[in-house]
């Protein structure tokens, strides 16, 4: 049986952990506690980098979590999360790429904005962001048009981080409209973490933002 090394704070162990709900596999959850574990020799055998999800397959470890959909979707094609149409894979992977690369780097400042305001800088790109996703959805109800797919995912584990930390969807019609959709989801309400759990993934992001700073700081 496939499986899952994970942690269920990780929004990019999530995204994996969404796809194998959707696509219905069967799979052994294995968590890995990111307070220390996952530096342990036996977890840097199969990711060196020391970061989850981690999937293994057959006797293959499949690492990084774009990767690992890719690996699902070719693996399990029985429920298909990946259009066919070279126009289609190339917007799902823009906005794959753009949550990635330019949206979720981000979290950790808006995390700690109550210690440190965003910057003007932070706050536009923000906007660009949500402007950029909000116009790839134009008006189907997902990215994939009329069917969920490989972007919806990868966006879904992440932007509704941002709007349960208080930054409003209100300006991004029709980003509030699938959002409410996803989230209604099985895949989404069976992954999502509680209210408590979510805020002590706050306090543990804003106690590594203070441990850097304390370490930067000349002594």
């Amino acid at each position: 049986m496939l499986q899952f090394y994970y942690h269920p704070l990780s929004p990019i162990a999530r995204r994996v952990w969404i796809a194998l709900l959707e696509k219905e596999i069967a799979f052994e959850p294995v968590l890995v506690d990111l307070r220390g574990k996952q530096f342990e020799e036996s977890f840097l055998v199969m990711s060196p980098f020391h970061h989850v999800p981690v999937v293994v397959h057959e006797g293959d470890r499949i690492l990084e979590s774009l990767a690992i959909l890719d690996y699902l979707e070719h693996q399990f094609p029985q429920v298909s999360l990946m259009p066919t149409s070279p126009m289609a894979i190339a917007r799902m992977r823009m906005v794959q790429l753009v949550t990635t690369n330019e949206l979720l780097p981000k979290i950790v400042s808006v995390v700690n904005a109550e210690h440190q305001p965003l910057s003007e800088s932070a706050i536009a790109h923000l906007a660009t962001c949500f402007q950029f996703l909000n116009q790839q959805l134009g008006e189907g109800p997902f990215f994939g048009g009329q069917a969920l797919n490989l972007a919806d995912i990868v966006a879904g584990s992440t932007l509704p981080l941002f709007h349960r930390l208080g930054l409003p969807l209100s300006a991004y019609p029709a980003l509030m409209q699938w959002q409410a959709r996803i989230l209604a989801r099985p895949s989404w309400t069976g992954s999502q973490p509680s209210d408590r759990d979510f805020q002590r993934w706050q306090r543990w992001i804003q106690l590594q933002v203070k441990r850097r700073q304390k370490s930067r700081s000349p002594q």
